[in-house]
């Protein structure tokens, strides 16, 4: 279902200063009001330049930021869509960095995760429900069922750990995390073209579902370590 500038939802003309920023401001007030849902079409190129009186390269750096955001998609010949819903008061932290070696990056990122992940796992332990637990233990069969079929569960170790995220409660664990893995998504998809990468760390997921199930937050913060563990030992002998 696409949207258009109307009568209805009228985006304000800007004064001549910071438009890049104010544009980006907007189109967050844009899909609030209008109400867009994942998966809705923005309004086209050229109807945002003539409602912002804004030019082409202002308005498209404006959804550059929100592509880097990973909640704004171009899509060639189609248009921009929107992956997840915004508002004027979303918190937006982009984030970027730039490294000598896949190496670095993937370490860079670890040190990242490991204080965040820790903390999410054992928020989790704390708060989750039955509910969360099903949903968890759901995940992680899939992840089991994938990686014994095929020796490695990506998309599904993913799943997983979003599961967990969700089981704190806390929506900032859920979009810090996954913003995260979006902007890394390249280091971490298959790190030095090695589909083996960390598949030491599968039995720990088990072990940190059943500390989650436990609610030990300490055992969910032993377990979350081993599988980090696992994964930077398998940089530095990977990146050798």
């Amino acid at each position: 279902m696409g949207a258009s500038v109307d009568d209805k939802i009228q985006i304000s003309a800007l004064p001549q200063i910071d438009r890049a920023r104010q544009v980006t401001e907007a189109l967050a007030q844009y899909v609030e009001r209008a109400e867009m849902k994942a998966g809705d079409r923005l309004p086209a190129e050229r109807e945002l330049m003539a409602a912002l009186a804004v030019g082409r390269s202002t308005i498209r750096e404006a959804v550059r930021h929100f592509q880097a955001l990973g909640v704004m998609e171009t899509r060639k010949g189609s248009g921009t869509y929107l992956l997840k819903p915004i508002t004027s008061s979303t918190v937006h932290l982009p984030l970027s960095f730039e490294t000598a070696s896949l190496r670095d990056a993937l370490m860079l990122t670890l040190e990242v995760r490991r204080g965040i992940e820790c903390e999410a796992n054992m928020v989790a332990a704390r708060r989750r429900t039955e509910a969360d637990l099903v949903n968890i233990r759901q995940r992680l069969e899939q992840m089991e069922r994938v990686h014994i079929a095929e020796g490695t569960s990506g998309k599904q170790d993913l799943a997983f750990h979003l599961a967990i995220y969700d089981a704190t409660h806390n929506p900032l664990f859920r979009q810090l995390l996954e913003q995260m893995r979006g902007v890394f998504e390249r280091f971490w998809e298959k790190p030095f073209n090695r589909p083996d990468f960390a598949r030491r760390s599968f039995p720990y997921h088990r072990t940190l579902y059943e500390a989650i199930a436990a609610q030990d937050t300490e055992a969910a913060r032993r377990e979350t370590l081993k599988i980090l563990d696992v994964v930077e030992e398998d940089i530095e002998e990977m990146s050798k």
